[in-house]
């Protein structure tokens, strides 16, 4: 048995390190699914799996350990801005700004109250205690990244010598407490405002008819307008000076595709597709709805929705591309991510867009050839693109910045760089020639996969001098911190959102779940409430959160930790 031995005791035995790895990522993922009443700390369980591997002399080398922590927080960090860059800059509307100053003052209110607690808890000449607090921060609000650059910045302290503190302890701490925390503040939000959440559903109800800005919208009109008498499809364009597509029009019996030059003439009958808010505009322009009978056609029309697979497309706006005048077809709609937007002129197409085509089948299958329509080469992840991103943001984050106070310039580091350049390429990547799309499933792989690595990392490092520092040090003034550090400043800000701004309580649920980054305090928000408006919180606020999150953990190091 000397070979099994060997495996579990022999550090630098390649086999002994995937071993470790192995156990401690299965163990974590298993146990992290166990609910207790109806919560789990999914995969975020790896890091106690790992402290407790650290603490029986389970462990690797520190160079190993460094290496893949480090490699698994780029992996992280990138997926996550690839996965937020497509909307990052979309979620600052009217709402979307009021949201996200909310979220960045519940950021705020976070350091501040860990300040506090700092202060009062805790002997301030001991060097090793704010940083564990910060550790402690992360942990309670939840946000591993935050945790991965406070960590590296640590390692660029001149005064440590090399002995850095094991932050990865205050984040455990307060880590569970922190996701039962957001849940018990929603709830808390929630009496104190005396909401009632059939009243916000109904709410919710009468709302929706005014999100219409970009909700494709069908109508079927006849042409009673005599001024619209011998004028062109580019001329009721002009006039209306609203984008719409007319994807079939039927004159004296017969059923057509119309095109720029396609002249209107009184009782003709359109099927028109346009953004659900200028649909009244185009009514009152062209004539009142009706029904038709599109069965009464003489040329065979299809419509089809069609994948945009090949890269050539990539970020060619659809006014260029020309589908009516060059393909005769008309696209009428596209579906990104699961959303469906209005086919405006100025929209640029990416690859795994599915755009509604209508014409003959003929010239229907010409821009399906066009477009590559190949879902199997979707399934395929675009590799290049993410290590070109992940080389531009570790030279961005290693870039370094003086200023004047602080003990060692400032870096973006090798969480911020990526983070910054993953949320550009996802944005603009199309205008380099990038194929940036990646399927979910294939984000949430790399993803989860660089995240067990950065966690299973930091819990083994930190397992060494767990009991020590927990259990025999501050451990229950972590828990306590961090308790308070998750509470008051979701309390305070869900007030604010009721009271002042008085937001629908399901879309505050959702924006306090995405100040924490915080997937199950959303998971319990979706349980309560039958629409999207939790999500629509979430994931408005996530993409800076995570960003700031991230940016001020290495501040709050450089700045206070020097």
């Amino acid at each position: 048995m000397d070979w099994l031995t060997d495996i579990l005791t022999n550090n630098d035995s390649v086999a002994h390190i995937v071993l470790l790895y192995s156990i401690v990522i299965a163990a974590g993922v298993l146990l992290g699914k166990i609910k207790i009443g109806g919560v789990s700390l999914g995969v975020t369980f790896v890091l106690f799996a790992g402290i407790l591997a650290g603490h029986v002399g389970f462990t690797a080398p520190t160079n190993i350990l460094t290496f893949l922590q480090d490699f698994g927080l780029v992996l992280f960090v990138f997926m996550i801005g690839m996965q937020v860059g497509p909307g990052f800059f979309e979620n600052f509307g009217t709402a979307g700004i009021k949201l996200n100053i909310l979220a960045i003052f519940g950021i705020l209110l976070n350091i501040i109250v860990m300040f506090v607690c700092y202060f009062v808890f805790f002997d301030t000449s001991e060097a090793k205690n704010l940083p564990m607090l910060i550790g402690t921060l992360y942990g309670a609000v939840t946000n591993t990244p935050g945790l991965g650059a406070a960590n590296e910045a640590l390692s660029g302290i001149p005064s440590f010598n090399g002995n850095i503190p094991q932050i990865a302890s205050g984040y455990a701490c307060a880590y569970p407490l922190g996701v039962l925390g957001i849940i018990a503040s929603t709830i808390i939000v929630r009496h104190f405002c005396k909401v009632k959440l059939d009243k916000e559903e109904e709410r919710l109800q009468a709302q929706e008819g005014n999100n219409a800005n970009v909700k494709p919208y069908r109508l079927r009109l006849k042409v009673t307008n005599k001024y619209l008498e011998g004028k062109t499809m580019l001329q009721v364009h002009n006039i209306l000076n609203r984008d719409f597509v007319c994807s079939r029009i039927l004159h004296d019996g017969h059923v057509s595709i119309p095109y720029r030059d396609t002249v209107f003439h009184l009782g003709d009958q359109l099927n028109i597709v346009c953004a659900e808010a200028d649909s009244e505009a185009i009514i009152a322009l062209i004539g009142p709805e009706i029904e038709i009978d599109w069965e009464q056609t003489d040329q065979p029309m299809v419509c089809r929705r069609v994948v945009i697979t090949n890269p050539s497309i990539n970020g060619k706006t659809l006014g260029k591309m020309h589908f009516s005048s060059v393909y005769n077809v008309n696209v009428t709609r596209i579906t990104r991510q699961g959303i469906d937007l209005f086919a405006s002129a100025g929209l640029p197409l990416q690859i795994g867009d599915r755009i509604m085509v209508v014409g003959q089948e003929d010239a229907v299958d010409r821009v399906t050839n066009l477009m590559g329509n190949s879902v199997r080469r979707l399934d395929t992840p675009n590799i290049a693109t993410i290590f070109i991103g992940i080389i531009i943001g570790i030279i961005l984050g290693s870039l370094p910045f003086t200023i004047q106070g602080m003990p060692v310039p400032l870096k973006l580091g090798i969480a911020g760089g990526p983070l910054i350049i993953a949320i550009l390429i996802g944005r603009y990547g199309y205008k380099m020639h990038l194929v940036t799309f990646t399927t979910t499933s294939a984000n949430m792989m790399l993803r989860e996969i660089g995240l067990v690595l950065f966690l299973a990392s930091v819990g083994i490092k930190a397992g060494a001098g767990f009991w020590e520092t927990v259990v025999d040090g501050d451990g229950m003034l972590y828990v306590l911190s961090g308790f308070l550090i998750t509470t008051i400043p979701l309390i305070i800000i869900g007030i604010i959102a009721r009271k002042k701004y008085n937001f629908n309580y399901f879309t505050i649920m959702g924006m306090l779940a995405g100040t924490y980054t915080d997937p199950p305090a959303l998971a319990y928000a979706n349980s309560v409430c039958s629409k999207e408006a939790p999500a629509l919180g979430y994931s408005t606020v996530y993409p800076l959160t995570m960003f700031l999150r991230i940016l001020t953990a290495q501040l709050l190091v450089l700045f206070c930790c020097g």
